[in-house]
């Protein structure tokens, strides 16, 4: 019974081991539902909730999952999407607990007597604004209105304010952190009500009390909160709106759209966060530069680069014309080169790598080029996509094969100008003129002598 119960999440405990936690969570339960779907597991990540796992469960509805948690702080179970709390339910981990729980068709309840303070908590503060919730997320499966649910939202937050006297679970870390969970789960369900489907709306006018204490800005001070929380950036978006409402703010596209969502935002990568769902929707690359040039530079984090790129890429036309990707990357002494420090030049780009046989039948070719250019306006660069655990194995064969131009290393074949410029296969050749606008991503190998051509031809364009 137990190898069937938790199977398909024991892989999980094996391959997700963390540092964080030296001892594993044990999930036993039982979905109370006529149908029976996959319960699935979710850490939170960047205020949005992740699948790590998911079991279907046996005939009578058992379920389990056994699993070393990344982190201490709230994780998700239930049968739900990771876009909506719909069916899912928030429980707190750090390693070493046994969660007993029966999830029914829309709440849950814990069972035996194994389940930690924390999960003990969790779940009073679950079952006190579970009328709100369930009108609020469910709205599919409960009709109500402003008129019966403003009434529930004031009675419930006033309970809110005396929730946790006598709470203490004796876990400093999670009883400071309650309070913000608490103030995010209001703020989830009174804003979530407002944003859907109902059979009547209220005015601004007629929200009642507890919306005037919800802004935005209280919430998005800092990431900490709502990256912990799994629902974040879907609950600050909902805040954003109710304050736009409330301020009379129209709701704009564009630039102009986000300089009034921004005004709402005081922190810079949560700015970043708004932008990246908001270029996610776009469907040209013009509309992706407008956005991208007024506001990319709040664009910092390696996640936020990333998904950037990961929206970016599908965009691009690079045609001849088109602005050069702006790289940046270390050269086989350590000194950082980039794409504006090069303008000026003509700019050949040789992406490679040590284990490829073809790029290094370039070589002797690329060194003649090299020779050929040399005296005029030509940066010949070579890009290592090596695995970074590779790099020394690249500083050698620079140092064996005498390589010449400029060696830099991108640090794996994932990097980002591989990405940008769709690179799947190598070596690959790319042109750049003097301004750094794209001649070509795809030119002839230094072998063909198609290449000294072009590159005499966008030397001497104007």
């Amino acid at each position: 019974m137990i190898k069937k119960l938790f199977g398909a999440a024991l892989l999980l405990s094996f391959t997700t081991t963390s540092i964080f936690a030296q001892l594993p969570v044990e999930v036993t339960g039982v979905l109370v539902k006529k149908r029976l779907t996959p319960v699935k597991l979710f850490k939170v990540v960047e205020g949005k909730p992740v699948e790590i796992s998911n079991t279907t469960p046996e005939e009578k509805g058992k379920f389990g999952f056994i699993f070393y948690p990344e982190y201490e702080g709230l994780y998700v179970i239930g049968t739900g999407t990771v876009g909506s709390p719909n069916d899912n339910y928030k429980f707190y981990f750090k390693g070493g607990e046994k969660l007993s729980v029966s999830i029914l068709d829309s709440s849950y309840v814990l069972t035996g007597k194994t389940n930690s303070k924390e999960n003990i908590v969790l779940t009073q503060w679950h079952d006190l604004v579970h009328p709100i919730e369930h009108k609020a997320i469910n709205f599919m499966k409960v009709q109500s209105t402003f008129v019966d649910f403003f009434p529930d939202l004031e009675s419930i937050t006033a309970k809110a304010k005396t929730f946790l006297t006598g709470k203490a679970t004796g876990n400093a870390k999670f009883d400071k952190n309650m309070k913000q969970y608490m103030a995010w789960d209001l703020a989830s369900y009174a804003t979530n009500f407002i944003n859907t489907p109902r059979s009547a709306h209220p005015s601004t006018e007629e929200y009642s009390p507890y919306y005037a204490t919800l802004k935005a800005q209280d919430f998005a001070k800092n990431t900490g909160s709502i990256y912990a929380y799994p629902w974040g950036g879907r609950t600050l978006s909902g805040l954003v709106g109710l304050n736009m409402r409330q301020q009379n703010i129209k709701y704009l596209p564009g630039v102009e759209g986000l300089k009034n969502t921004f005004a709402l935002i005081p922190n810079d990568t949560l700015k970043a966060d708004v932008l990246l769902d908001r270029v996610a929707g776009v469907k040209s690359y013009n509309d992706y530069k407008d956005l991208n040039d007024a506001f990319g530079k709040y664009v910092v984090t390696a996640s936020q680069k990333k998904k950037n790129l990961d929206i970016l890429t599908p965009l691009l036309t690079l045609k001849p014309g088109d602005n050069a990707y702006a790289f940046s990357y270390p050269d086989k002494d350590g000194k950082t080169v980039s794409m504006a420090s090069l303008k000026g030049k003509v700019v050949l780009v040789d992406v490679w790598a040590t284990w490829c046989g073809p790029c290094k039948a370039e070589i002797p070719h690329l060194k003649k080029l090299e020779e050929e250019m040399k005296g005029k306006d030509v940066e010949i660069i070579s890009l290592s996509t090596d695995a970074p655990a590779d790099k020394a194995k690249w500083l050698k064969m620079i140092k064996d094969e005498n390589l010449g131009g400029t060696q830099l290393f991108a640090g794996g074949p994932g990097n980002e100008f591989s990405q940008y410029y769709k690179v799947n296969t190598i070596p690959r050749f790319l042109v750049f003129d003097k301004q750094g606008k794209i001649v070509t991503v795809d030119s002839p190998r230094p072998s063909n002598p198609a290449l000294k051509e072009l590159l005499e031809k966008t030397l001497a364009a104007k």
